[in-house]
């Protein structure tokens, strides 16, 4: 497996992680994970016997692509997991979703816990299940078409699932979001029954979701900014928006 690096020095490195790939093994599956390729390119593999104390900072859901960073030594990963717990980094996603938000820009501020019916989700219904814990999610529309919008999001905190979750509770899913807009997914993103006659069908196949940049500070000092391209099923969708993204 490659991975395309998108920045490197001493104590990072950053790749453009593809849809599809998970990050690190869930103990369930003996798929490839980019945490594999991590350790095969900078522990020696494996089986290592001296592994470098780094390792992924932050995780990214399977089916969403864009900048994965990993930390190369262990003060380095300590460095950049507390950036991350102290929310010193600076992320920026694109999304297609369902529909166009009335709010052109705005804030989307609901705690999230766990969904009460089906384990794998989160919710931000006031009743979720267990410790509701805060949620920000920056968000802008950058370009529409019928039955579309093309999103800019910049969340604060990194709760799991959390912009998939947030703009569904705005009624907004993310288009291909097989957990959280099941019906959609299979009716109009990929369907032969658009919701009009002026509704594109965008061709895709996956969750319609990009994590396109992180501006990071560095362990051995000051930040830098690191965009991941966008990936070619990706680029066919948004060709479909006046805005380019």
């Amino acid at each position: 497996m490659e991975l395309q690096i998108l920045y490197e020095d001493a104590d990072v490195v950053a790749v453009a992680k593809p849809a599809g790939l998970i990050t690190h093994s869930d103990g369930r599956t003996k798929e490839e994970t980019a945490e594999d390729w991590f350790k095969e390119k900078y522990e020696g593999g494996l089986a290592s016997p001296k592994p470098c104390g780094g390792g992924y900072v932050h995780r990214l859901d399977r089916d969403t692509s864009g900048v994965l960073v990993f930390a190369k030594n262990a003060s380095a990963y300590e460095f950049l997991r507390k950036a991350f717990h102290n929310r010193d980094i600076q992320k920026t996603y694109i999304a297609i979703v369902y529909g166009v938000p009335k709010a052109k820009k705005g804030v989307i501020d609901f705690d999230i816990g766990r969904s009460r019916q089906d384990f794998r989700l989160r919710s931000a219904q006031p009743k979720a299940k267990g410790r509701l814990r805060d949620a920000l999610t920056r968000y802008e529309v950058i370009g529409e078409v019928e039955g579309y919008a093309l999103m800019r999001l910049n969340p604060e905190t990194g709760r799991t699932h959390q912009i998939r979750v947030h703009l569904k509770a705005i009624h907004h899913p993310i288009v291909c979001d097989s957990l959280y807009a099941p019906g959609l997914s299979k009716s109009k993103a990929i369907g032969n029954k658009p919701q009009s006659l002026g509704t594109p069908n965008l061709g895709l196949s996956r969750l319609a979701l990009h994590a396109s940049t992180l501006n990071i500070p560095l362990p051995s000092g000051g930040r830098t900014t690191i965009e991941a391209p966008i990936p070619e099923d990706l680029s066919v969708a948004l060709a479909h928006f006046p805005t380019a993204c």
